[in-house]
């Protein structure tokens, strides 16, 4: 029986996802707690804040384009996986070598959110921070070890689980970043006399120069732009998330990238560096002392801990899925649940040893560099080859094992990368000599091999044939379902569920998660107003348990509806 995962083949129309799951999956993923992290990175920069506000706001933009113009069309055109599309455009070999380092360097990423979770959990047994490369307890072991098994548990069981998880978690954990910041920006006023009595916007400015962002670093405005597009470039320009994309209804998905960019990697990592600041005040510390979990705690009380336990949790959650498929690439016989049950226990292990949680920006920065150079490839191949007169999947076509051309390409840009940054140029700035030197090597490289020659030329005609049918049997699916969800309620080919509040299956439970999210919001805000601290610290996890609840059974019930419709 075929898996409803589609490892190595197109996803089928019928098992196309609705955009809420992906509105959910990138919010989620990119609210997460390691925006504690990143946020008070800024804050140890010494990064003014015109800079971040200014860097991220361009940066982030960058991201989306990313996404929306380069991976979304991609992934929607073949309805592959990553792995399965690199196979067929440079062979098995580059895929085993491939899938190998990516899936490794997913583990370890997946691994730094499972720390970032158990940083929280800490907290609750009085154990001492993780701020080394090595656990200094036992004890932070055995919470990272059990921390692991839940988010293991959540990505075997496939995409659509892992998007609903985030669809239940990500309102509410967007709602905690801003909370926080509400909660000890009167702490940062009352520390900064000269903002005291000024207009918002211009106490703000005070504050933040004072407090939080304050300057004299030696990173600025162009380090931040190129961080906020570059931390994320395994997942849209390296195309890592075709694997999640694949299952979109239309291309224009990649656009809600934007929820998880500018809700995630602007506000949340503003609202980190504000929560950052404010803890140390509290703490009497450094912020570069504090992790995750000891911040979170300051601003939010227990709330805080749920917060950064669930934020870690939704991004590590996909994380994990990633790299089980990729490593499920190498062998078309192994499952892809044992697969993956198999690497989260590796990425578990990993989470023990907090390395990368204290250096992540490196690592993200790094990451990207050394799996952008085959997302070239694969867009060169796809979207500049039928351009200008060259073959699409010409290597293929020849019967060749491994396409040299690729091989050299990839190396080529982790070359150019190599040299620049030995130069002095910073890791930051290296995607785009990079990529342009794998474009152009590519290019020139396959034109050398035969792609210009018409090799195999019936055959590639027979397949643009058959892709064409596909996609047209797709369309004709999507347009039908499209027609369904306009018809009457009642009428003969019945309503999907559209979303709308007056259709909203489990109405009482989405009313009771959304007045919980409200009464969250009120805490924060009479906090901003001068009520005490401690009473939201104290009280926030009481409307945060009543949410999980309601959106619990909301989620659930629409889950139901949508499969009987």
């Amino acid at each position: 029986m075929e898996s409803r995962e589609f490892e190595r083949t197109p996803v089928r129309p019928e098992e196309l996802q609705p955009a809420r799951y992906f509105a959910a999956s990138f919010a989620g993923e990119h609210v997460a707690g390691t925006e504690f992290v990143i946020g008070a990175m800024f804050v140890a920069w010494g990064v003014s804040a015109g800079d971040v506000l200014y860097g991220l706001l361009w940066g982030n933009g960058l991201a989306v384009l990313t996404w929306a113009l380069v991976c979304a069309p991609i992934a929607t055109d073949t309805r592959l996986t990553l792995y399965a599309y690199l196979e067929k455009i440079a062979g098995p070999g580059i895929i085993r070598l491939y899938s190998a380092v990516n899936g490794t360097l997913f583990c370890v990423l997946a691994g730094a959110m499972i720390t970032v979770s158990a940083s929280a959990i800490r907290i609750l047994f009085a154990i001492p921070p993780q701020v080394n490369w090595y656990p200094s307890s036992p004890a932070f072991v055995l919470v990272a070890l059990a921390v692991g098994t839940v988010v293991v548990s959540v990505a075997a069981l496939g995409f659509r689980r892992v998007a609903q998880f985030a669809e239940v978690c990500a309102p509410w954990m967007i709602l905690m970043f801003i909370v926080g910041a509400m909660a000890l920006w009167p702490l940062l006023i009352r520390n900064s006399p000269a903002a005291d009595g000024n207009s918002l916007s211009a106490a703000f400015s005070t504050v933040a120069n004072t407090h939080i962002w304050q300057g004299g670093g030696d990173l600025g405005f162009w380090h931040v732009l190129a961080f906020s597009w570059i931390c994320n470039l395994a997942m849209h320009g390296g195309l890592g998330d075709m694997t999640l994309l694949r299952f979109a209804r239309s291309p224009g998905y990649g656009y809600f990238s934007a929820l998880g960019m500018f809700i995630g990697h602007y506000c949340a990592w503003i609202c980190a560096g504000i929560m950052g600041a404010g803890a140390a005040l509290m703490l009497n510390a450094s912020i570069t002392q504090l992790d995750a979990g000891a911040v979170a705690h300051q601003a939010l009380g227990s709330a805080g801990i749920i917060a950064v336990v669930i934020a870690g949790w939704t991004t590590s959650n996909p994380t994990i899925y990633r790299a089980g498929l990729a490593f499920q690439s190498l062998n078309a016989r192994w499952n892809r649940v044992t697969v993956t049950l198999i690497v989260g226990a590796v990425t578990t292990l990993i989470a023990c040893f907090p390395f990368v949680f204290t250096r992540l920006l490196d690592f993200v920065g790094i990451m990207g560099l050394i799996l952008a150079p085959i997302g070239a490839v694969i867009v060169t191949e796809h979207q500049v080859f039928p351009r200008i007169g060259l073959t699409r999947y010409w290597s293929n076509y020849r019967g060749d094992k491994t396409n040299l051309a690729a091989l050299v390409a990839w190396l080529a840009g982790l070359a150019t990368a190599a040299l620049l940054a030995l130069g002095g140029i910073h890791l930051f700035f290296l995607l785009i000599p990079t990529w342009v030197v794998a474009m152009t090597s590519y290019i020139g490289l396959a034109c050398f091999l035969g792609a210009g020659r018409e090799v195999h030329a019936e055959r590639a005609r027979l397949e643009a044939k058959i892709e064409s049918e596909r996609r047209a049997r797709e369309a004709a699916f999507l347009a039908t379902r499209e027609a369904r969800k306009r018809a009457p309620l009642g009428g003969e080919t019945g309503a999907e569920p559209d979303g709308s509040w007056r259709t909203l299956p489990g109405k009482p439970w989405a009313t009771l998660a959304l007045a919980s999210l409200l009464a969250c919001l009120a805490l924060g805000i009479s906090v901003a107003l001068g009520a005490d601290h401690e009473v939201l610290r104290n009280w926030l996890i009481a409307p945060s348990l009543i949410y999980f609840l309601g959106s619990t059974l909301w989620a659930r019930r629409a889950e139901k509806d949508l499969r009987q419709a």
